[in-house]
């Protein structure tokens, strides 16, 4: 029986296949051919490939699948119209990381054509002259490009080539190019690594190791049904990258704090993590995030990643004043007063809940102590000390009890707690590929937000710079309007020609700084379906395309106070609220002010 794993591309590939059959025909292929059944698709060999192992499937009239063989393994790279098809099976290789054991897909055909041209650019005195083969080896460098290597010239060269390598090849090359060390080298290649464990000595030739080391590349499906699954969840749910992963399914025996910056995927982490947690660990989840509005947002999605209903039942989504609440609700067998007579704010509360559960045994109120033993905290750069210490006495001291994800950047309100401070001594581990954004909108967050230093979450500081973006993209746009009335005309205008283009309204989002000014564009985009709301709302969540309207002085920011040490903060605090909105844009993002615009523009 064939052993049948799918690549990411696949989903997309059979959403609408040739003809607009629908996905049918190419399961029911897929089907006789799970089974080995009379009348399944038989693999094709493709002309004059560049690697003998990539062959073809017909799903369905007109539509192939690429497939990668191996024995009975078979990896369904993606499912093109024929000729298509037969081009890509064509300029494609495909080969397994000597180091780190995962698969590798090339562009062939492209490094064919570049090599002459290197070769024929090449100085007298060539980038990569001190590195010898052996440490290039060492690296995972595949010895079929060592050639095409050694004509490399400059760093734009590097450059150049990216796109037809993989990750695995590309990344610590262009370290070196820069001037990095082997071991800064060997560092980039290790970010590649899905697994934590060492894969030990590496065979090229089992792709079913590889692959099974690869769970951004390719997961395994036993039958239709799970097929179908995965082919219908969204892409997130099955294809982490590798970090991502990595980070998601290992296991610590300490504290772990992951920060980075946005659309590094830290909330897919989290949601990852809890998974993992709920299904392997030890007791009841809590995934703690910032507000009710993020809670009701990551219960669906866990809704959709978790498929067993008693896996899901051990994962609490919550805040931590919610948290503080029900805790001494009941203790004290009452809803606590929040206004009025008797009332106590939600710091005192958040305290009493966190004296609860630290209550000696043998107390009364022992019986609520440690309701969670795993805990991941999302959007930790906005918690308070009280909120900090509540949660660190909800889970017992053990492994796997805490993980905390955030970004000191994006804080919105004026914490600045490190865990340290709070008796949470974490390891520290960092991202620093955005996935989400294009690097042009990456770059323009960068310049608004200011890269410098901030501190938060870990002892020191921390700096923006650094980061970058796996793709390019469009530039963010910023219209500048004569009066309000103007800008709510462009505004609509814009919205209009998005929905024109085919974006699903679910997938825009637009946004204001004031809970008045986004109820205007909320009227006057009734009926479009989009959603409306202010630059809070947007936090922690993720959109095609966005647009942020009244961007003008005297607005963004809000008026600071007087007093310096206050004034300063406040217009940290407004700038970071403005770039988490701005940074909820997947594709495309839209600005735009009448009269004068915000002085955060002034970059």
């Amino acid at each position: 029986m064939p052993r049948l794993a799918i690549g990411p591309d696949l989903p997309s590939a059979l959403a609408a296949p040739v003809g607009g059959l629908g996905r049918g025909p190419a399961l029911a292929a897929l089907r006789l051919f799970l089974a080995n059944a009379a009348g399944a698709p038989h693999p094709e060999r493709v002309r004059g490939a560049r690697d003998a192992r990539v062959q073809t499937l017909r799903l369905a009239e007109g539509l192939r699948g690429v497939v990668v063989r191996q024995r009975d393994v078979y990896w369904l790279v993606t499912a093109l119209p024929d000729a298509e098809a037969w081009d890509f099976a064509n300029r494609h290789r495909y080969s397994v990381n000597s180091v780190i054991g995962v698969v590798e897909e090339w562009d062939a055909q492209a490094l064919g054509s570049v090599e002459p041209a290197l070769r024929r650019s090449a100085g007298a005195s060539r980038l990569f002259d001190p590195v010898c083969d052996g440490d290039l080896l060492a690296l995972g460098i595949n010895v079929w490009i060592l050639p095409l290597i050694r004509h490399i010239t400059t760093e734009a060269d590097v450059e150049a080539i990216e796109p037809f390598l993989p990750p695995t090849q590309h990344r610590p090359l262009a370290v070196l190019a820069r001037g990095g060390t082997i071991t800064e080298a060997w560092r980039e290649l290790d970010e590649c690594r899905a697994i934590d464990a060492d894969p030990g000595p590496v065979d090229p030739d089992d792709l079913h190791q590889a692959l099974l080391r690869s769970p951004d590349r390719a997961v395994f499906v036993g039958d239709v049904e799970e097929l179908e699954r995965r082919l219908d969840a969204p892409d997130w749910c099955t294809f982490l990258h590798p970090p991502q992963h990595r980070l998601a399914r290992s296991h610590y025996d300490h504290p772990v704090l992951v920060t980075g910056a946005a659309g590094t995927g830290k909330t897919l982490i989290a949601l990852h993590r809890a998974a993992h947690l709920a299904e392997h660990g030890e007791g009841r989840v809590l995934l703690n995030t910032f507000s009710q509005s993020l809670r009701e947002e990551l219960s669906k999605r866990l809704d959709t990643l978790v498929e067993d209903a008693a896996v899901r039942k051990r994962i609490d989504v919550d805040n931590a004043d919610h948290l503080a609440l029900r805790l001494v609700a009941d203790a004290e067998g009452r809803q606590p007063a929040l206004v009025g007579p008797g009332a106590r704010n939600l710091t005192d509360l958040t305290e009493e809940a966190a004296r609860l559960l630290n209550a000696p045994p043998g107390d009364l109120l022992g019986e609520v102590r440690k309701p969670y033993r795993h805990i991941v905290v999302d959007e930790g750069q906005d918690l308070s000390p009280a909120q900090w210490r509540l949660l660190r006495a909800a889970v017992p001291h053990a492994d796997d009890d805490f993980f905390v994800l955030g970004d000191p950047h994006q804080r919105v309100t004026d914490h600045r707690v490190t865990l340290e401070q709070v008796g949470i001594l974490a390891t520290h581990h960092t991202l620093k590929l955005s996935y989400r954004l294009p690097q042009e909108l990456l770059s323009f967050g960068v310049r608004l937000r200011g890269g410098g230093p901030t501190d938060g979450l870990v002892t020191g500081v921390s700096e923006l710079y650094g980061y970058r973006a796996t793709r390019h993209g469009e530039r963010p746009m910023v219209r500048a309007y004569d009066s309000p009335e103007a800008e709510l005309e462009g505004l609509a205008a814009t919205v209009d020609g998005w929905l024109a283009e085919g974006v699903a309204p679910d997938r825009i989002a637009v946004a204001a700084r004031t809970t008045a000014l986004a109820r205007r564009a909320g009227r006057l985009l009734q009926g479009r379906d989009v959603l409306v709301t202010t630059f809070y709302g947007l936090k922690g969540r993720e959109f095609d395309r966005v647009a942020l309207f009244a961007v003008s002085e005297g607005i963004v920011p809000d008026p600071p106070p007087d007093d310096p040490g206050s004034r300063a903060r406040a217009l940290q605090r407004e700038r970071s609220v403005l770039f988490v909105a701005c940074t909820r844009a997947k594709a495309l993002l839209y600005i735009s002010h009448f009269g004068r615009g915000s002085p955060f523009l002034s970059f």
